[in-house]
């Protein structure tokens, strides 16, 4: 199975990206090691074309690079644009990495509570219409996929509302990570209901009560830590259950 399929909305070229990045995240394709491209072009049965043009994508990620004698290779992951909206998603798509969850939450807990801070003082009218429409529609989402829309636009309005152009730029790795979170998180907890924690923080923001505000995010944070808490269990608990399945499925070759 190569992942590529014809006629998908997502496009060819898109796919093509997007499997050889799952490749090397997940180690099948190691770092450092040198990446054949004739042999990749017929596992994948697209053109050689092709491959070279999602390489060149890999490559401006940080991903891959090519060396005259050396050829193409995986870079070192201290290289990898991990910041990329794209690479951020990728590291969601597949099984989850624990850590990166950690990473994500540790991100959250130094920027937002900063940022409500800030939102807190500078905050216009139309910033807080726009943090009163985020909460409306988390109170209204009928789905996973609505409430974690809402959720993504409550956290870029907060991040808008503080005034500061590069906390506002933050949003590339809050919103693609929180997609990511709250997707596994409403898969656990569907029946958690996420609008108190945050209408808090837009109280204390309409109050232009910049303590309550930073308080608030971080009571939101802490709840936030539990739901972490939840997807780190139940991604041991899979991972034991497929070693015991391996481990069985040996033990019966070997009768």
């Amino acid at each position: 199975m190569t992942g590529i399929q014809r006629g998908v909305s997502r496009g060819l070229h898109g796919q093509i990206v997007e499997v050889m990045a799952q490749r090397i995240l997940s180690g099948q394709i190691p770092e450092g090691s040198t990446i054949n491209v004739p042999d990749l072009q017929a596992d994948l049965g697209v053109s050689l074309t092709a491959v070279r043009e999602a390489l060149k994508v890999l490559t401006a990620k940080g991903l891959v690079d090519a060396r005259q004698k050396r050829g193409t290779f995986v870079r070192p992951r201290s290289d990898w644009n991990l910041l990329d909206a794209d690479m951020i998603r990728w590291h969601f798509d597949d099984d989850v990495r624990p850590e990166l969850l950690e990473e994500l939450h540790e991100v959250r807990g130094i920027v937002e509570p900063a940022a409500a801070r800030l939102a807190a003082v500078r905050a216009s009218d139309a910033q807080i219409d726009a943090l009163d429409e985020a909460l409306a529609a988390m109170s209204s989402a009928t789905n996973d996929l609505a409430a974690a829309e809402a959720d993504v636009a409550f956290h870029k309005a907060l991040l808008a509302a503080t005034g500061n152009e590069l906390l506002t730029k933050m949003e590339v790795v809050i919103e693609t990570g929180l997609a990511g979170r709250d997707r596994l998180v409403h898969k656990l907890k569907p029946s958690d209901d996420p609008v108190p924690s945050h209408a808090r923080v837009v109280d204390a923001v309409r109050a232009h009560d910049p303590e309550g505000a930073e308080l608030a995010m971080r009571e939101l944070l802490a709840k936030a830590a539990e739901d972490l808490s939840a997807v780190r269990k139940s991604a041991v608990r899979k991972s034991a259950v497929q070693k015991s399945s391996v481990q069985k499925s040996s033990g019966r070759s070997r009768k």
